[in-house]
């Protein structure tokens, strides 16, 4: 059975804000990483709010889209080390 696009979009979406609240820098501040991690957490936030102008705008194909690059630039960011990350259920730790 496909699953529901709406209810993909609200699991996706969900996903990625608590992937925001539990993504913390790891790496010393003013280092290079640091830098890596500002950059890396920028772009998920960015995702995350183009996903809400897309539900908003009714294109739920585009805003799930935006919730999946937002959270793989969060889990990039944990397997490369930028994050420090604790939850099994939301990166791949």
């Amino acid at each position: 059975m496909p699953a529901d696009l709406n209810e993909k979009v609200t699991r996706y979406e969900d996903m990625l804000k608590r992937a925001l609240k539990k993504a913390k820098y790891a790496p010393i501040p003013e280092s290079h990483m640091y830098a890596v991690a500002v950059d890396y957490y920028t772009m998920a936030e960015a995702y995350y709010k183009d996903g809400i102008y897309f539900l908003e705008h009714g294109d739920p194909v585009n805003a799930l889209a935006s919730f999946s690059y937002g959270h793989a630039w969060l889990d990039a960011g944990a397997k490369l080390g930028v994050f420090s990350v604790d939850d099994e259920t939301l990166f791949t730790i």
